[in-house]
Formats: C-alpha cells, sequence, structure tokens
C-alpha cells in the first residue's frame, strides 16, 4: 500500500465515493476534509466536482475555503481538480455569470454551442499538446470518458486538449497544478493509471 495520504476536499456535492472508490482500488490512504485548516496541512489535494459551477464557489464562500485552497494551490502542494474542479481553476464561468472562480488561470469556461448534443456524454480521444506528468504510460491519443456541458479553454498551461466542435482543455498541468476534465475514476484501468501518475507526483 503506497504511504501517500491525500486530502480528497469534500464541498458537499462532490462525487465522492467514486474517487474513493478510485484510491481504494490503488490502495492509496486519504481522508475527507472541510476545513481551511485541513487544506492548509494537506501534503496533496483532490477537488471532485459535479453540478453547478455558480453552486460549487458559493460553497466554498459558505464554508470559508476559497482563500485556504487558493493559497494551498500557490504555496505549491500538489493539487487534482476533476471535472468541475478543474474548471473552477479558471476566472469566470458562462454558467454563473458574476460567479468569480479561484482565478488561478486566466480565462472563462464557456458552454458548448451549436448542433451539439449537450452534455458532452461518452468516450472522446485525448491529442497532447504539452509534456505530462499524468499522462506518462497512457499512450499518444488515449481515450477517455466525458461528462459535461461546459468546457475551459484551451491556454498555456494545457498539457492535452479534446475537440467537441471546438477544441478545449482537457488535461491542465503547470508545476504543482493538475487538472482533468474527464472523469477517471469511469474511465477504466486507463484512469486508474492517471490517478496512480497524481498520487506519485
Amino acid at each position: 500500500m503506497s504511504s501517500a495520504v491525500i486530502s480528497i476536499f469534500d464541498y458537499g456535492a462532490g462525487n465522492l465515493r467514486s474517487v474513493e472508490n478510485t484510491l481504494e482500488a490503488l490502495e492509496v490512504g486519504y481522508q475527507l476534509i472541510r476545513t481551511a485548516g485541513e487544506l492548509r496541512h494537506a501534503t496533496k489535494v483532490i477537488l471532485p466536482g459535479v453540478g453547478h459551477f455558480g453552486q460549487m464557489m458559493r460553497k466554498l464562500d459558505e464554508m470559508n475555503v476559497r482563500g485556504a485552497l487558493v493559497e494551498t494551490i500557490r504555496a505549491g502542494v500538489p493539487f487534482l481538480g476533476i471535472c468541475l474542479g478543474l474548471q473552477a481553476l479558471f476566472t469566470a464561468s458562462e454558467e454563473a455569470p458574476g460567479e468569480p472562480g479561484l482565478g488561478i488561470f486566466e480565462g472563462q469556461v464557456k458552454r458548448f454551442q451549436g448542433g451539439l448534443r449537450i452534455p458532452h456524454m461518452g468516450w472522446n480521444q485525448l491529442q497532447r499538446v504539452g509534456p505530462s506528468r499524468l499522462l506518462q504510460g497512457a499512450g499518444e491519443k488515449p481515450y477517455v470518458y466525458f461528462a459535461h456541458s461546459y468546457y475551459a479553454p484551451v491556454v498555456p498551461a494545457t498539457a492535452a486538449s479534446c475537440e467537441y466542435a471546438v477544441p478545449y482543455t482537457a488535461v491542465l498541468e503547470h508545476d504543482n497544478i493538475t487538472g482533468v476534465q474527464f472523469h477517471p475514476e469511469k474511465s477504466g484501468d486507463l484512469g486508474l493509471k492517471i490517478v496512480r501518475n497524481f498520487v506519485e507526483i
């Protein structure tokens, strides 16, 4: 069993159980955390997220953890945002006008437009656009499972993109900060490998 202990931030609406199941399958120790103090003592943090951008950000504010979360990320603690947890790293989202994100990366999360089936659900292929520790050993163009209606723009920190009418960030990596738009816990053995790669960062 790995000696690493992962702190999963529980804001009350994340896909916690599926992330817990993934870590248990990898035999990785974890704990659920809910306070600013726990964030400041964490050595690795996963922020899972499903649902509405505005509700998530308001919940973080109600829990008085926004500042501590940004502080922890900027202090160099390894961080993995999953789905909405990746989108929260950006400045804002069309899903919740006027509700600020964490602002770690500049840019606005946008809703898919046009004649697309929304949400974008199912398997899609990643296109590597930069070096990636998360995708180490994953092959050149791996398929992973998505379920989302909003997408983050391609930015300098984008390590892999995906296309659903428009290209968007599927894997984000900059120093200690990582994020995935897809659901590794629904992406089979490859998803397990990606989470393992985060654990070993």
